[in-house]
């Protein structure tokens, strides 16, 4: 006679791997820029020291837009990988129990497999913001940058026109690293400088930037709108493509990455 066992009916969860779009909003000023670094504190880090805590498995997130240190961020785009079945809410909820307090995810979209968070991007807005006050104020500190002197917008605005189409930004890049060995030429769709109080804002949206691209452009914008550099000379500087060339390069604390765009909506990646 033989004999047949027949085992207990298990059932076994498949598991199905997804990809996550996350919109992020961060106050810099503590980090080290957003990309991981072994000992420093970084936005990437905390993202996924929180993912691990809510998913409970280690997962590497990519960046739209790879801030530097001290820049700030109301709409950064994040993706990745994920075996989680978790909700959409459940991750905007989950993360910002787990982060810390000048971290949020604002939204959270999943996406399809082939959506490329960076490759998709077609543009990034960032602002730069400038107090132009006599007095410094301690509730502005963290986000602008002080400039005492009266500054003419309207020169800053003028000037800053001449930004606008592809051209080679190689003198308004910094010299560090190695991606000025890359092309330095970029797309401007729009530039403009305003007035709001004792507040200055420099607009820009453009394919991708360079390395303190935006920093040493608003740089060279206060010189002249100080008057110490005529607009001649601003648009020289785009024909002379020499790293460094522009500037200086203000600091991180007024900059914030506003947004990050892309052919359609996030519902349409589905």
């Amino acid at each position: 006679m033989v004999l047949t066992l027949t085992p207990p009916e298990v059932e076994k969860s498949q598991k199905t791997t997804t990809r996550l779009a996350l919109v992020l909003e961060y106050d810099g000023t503590n980090y080290f820029g957003f990309q991981w670094q072994a000992n420093a504190l970084t936005i990437q880090g905390e993202i996924e020291k929180a993912l691990e805590k809510l998913t409970g498995a280690k997962i590497r997130v990519t960046a739209a837009s790879r801030t530097d240190t001290g820049v700030h961020a109301r709409g950064q785009v994040v993706s990745f990988k994920t075996d989680s079945a978790l909700p959409e809410e459940a991750f905007v909820h989950g993360l910002n129990y787990h982060l810390p307090d000048d971290i949020a995810v604002k939204s959270a979209y999943r996406v399809r497999e082939s959506f490329m968070v960076r490759s998709m991007a077609i543009s990034r807005e960032y602002s730069y913001r400038i107090l132009n006050s006599q007095t410094r104020s301690p509730m502005m500190k963290r986000f602008a940058h002080r400039v005492v002197g009266e500054l003419d917008v309207a020169a800053m605005n003028k000037a800053s026109q001449a930004l606008v189409g592809i051209h080679d930004f190689a003198s308004f890049a910094s010299d560090i690293g190695d991606e000025l060995e890359k092309s330095t030429v970029r797309r401007v769709y729009q530039a403009s400088v305003r007035r709001d109080g004792e507040m200055v804002v420099f607009d820009v949206v453009a394919n991708a930037f360079l390395r303190h691209q935006i920093r040493s452009t608003i740089g060279a914008l206060v010189q002249v709108g100080l008057n110490k550099m005529s607009e001649t000379e601003f648009i020289d500087l785009l024909g002379l493509k020499k790293p460094g060339l522009a500037g200086p390069t203000l600091p991180a604390c007024g900059l914030c990455l506003m947004r990050v765009n892309y052919s359609c909506s996030f519902e349409e990646m589905r």
